[in-house]
């Protein structure tokens, strides 16, 4: 099949892209290469992608409508996976512009093009920080996510809603996943692990939130991308099944579904900096602050609805998770 994947050099993008390539797919692959962080680490991943001759990368922004439709018309599509997006609970506080314009009016000039030439499958990037407020755990694609709490979630849950309406009016297959704390090799320079792993190589301390009393359900990268590539297969139809589920999140109006990847087992914050340690062989210096403004205690995805369209759910221990981190950025950084 020929796979577009926007984000293509970031992180998720390009682990993605080059699981495709492996399974022998043809990709082609957007990124805007914006200076958020370190764009030596955009261009080494970008430029293991270009070592394949079945993957094409086009260097512009969704926001740029004439540079986008101009690689629209030269490429046709079979399926979509649309992970761009500026990134980062933090930063949206600081430049919440600049989410609105990557995120809602990106997706919007991307969906624009697909309405008028659709494809099998478009599937959406979404995340965990829809759920908000919600305190009852596990998190379910079903429960309601209407209590946002930072700019970030806002603009993801303003997607999915987009992209439900485009799903409805113009028949266009569609599936928005919600990762949950997303970490392994090439992973990005502003997430925990990394700053940890840095910091604690260097003798700094590390700033833990909320004393250490947060748990999160920690997707390794490999099981976030084994859920992507199962969930291309399950293509949302029109209308609710006989006999479906109550835990489908399968839309009555349209060819629409939302699924968490994640594997529903919450790890203390402390028992991740614990496995960081053991991985380094240093112990870490804690730097202990309240809890930040926009974050929650907790994370923990029900997986049920993963499991039953592809059998899979993520296995990874953040033990073997972070051990890999740690040889994979020993290795990159000469450190």
């Amino acid at each position: 099949m020929r796979w577009l994947v926007t984000g293509a050099a970031g992180f998720i993008g390009f682990h993605l892209a080059r699981r495709l390539l492996a399974d022998g797919h043809e990709v082609v692959g957007i990124d805007g290469f914006t200076p958020y962080y370190d764009l030596t680490l955009k261009e080494a991943r970008h430029a293991i992608l270009q070592q394949s001759n079945r993957y094409r990368g086009y260097r512009l922004m969704l926001e740029d409508r004439e540079a986008l439709a101009a690689m629209w018309a030269a490429e046709p599509f079979d399926r979509i996976v649309h992970l761009a997006a500026q990134a980062g609970v933090r930063h949206s506080l600081e430049q919440p512009r600049s989410y609105i314009e990557s995120n809602i009016v990106g997706t919007f000039n991307l969906m624009e093009l697909i309405r008028a030439r659709p494809v099998e499958h478009f599937m959406l990037a979404s995340t965990s920080s829809v759920y908000g407020a919600n305190t009852q755990m596990p998190f379910h694609e079903t429960d309601r996510a209407d209590h946002p709490l930072t700019i970030y979630a806002a603009t993801k849950k303003a997607t999915e809603l987009m992209t439900h309406s485009y799903a409805h009016l113009f028949a266009i297959p569609t599936t928005a996943f919600r990762f949950f704390t997303v970490y392994g090799p090439w992973g990005r320079p502003d997430m925990a692990l990394f700053k940890f792993t840095r910091a604690t190589l260097a003798g700094e301390a590390i700033d833990i939130f909320n004393g250490g009393d947060m748990q999160r359900d920690f997707t390794y990268i490999d099981d976030l991308i084994e859920g992507i590539v199962r969930l291309g297969d399950a293509v949302p139809q029109c209308g609710m099944p006989a006999g479906s589920s109550d835990e489908d999140s399968l839309s009555p109006a349209a060819p629409f579904r939302v699924v968490n990847i994640g594997g529903g087992v919450p790890v203390p914050l402390m028992d991740y900096v614990k496995a960081l340690e053991e991985a380094l062989q240093i112990k870490a210096r804690c730097n202990f602050l309240p809890m930040q403004q926009g974050d929650f205690k907790c994370s923990d995805a029900s997986p049920a609805l993963l499991q039953k369209l592809t059998g899979f759910r993520p296995q990874t221990n953040v033990q073997d998770g972070v051990a890999a981190f740690v040889a994979w950025y020993r290795n990159f950084y000469g450190a």
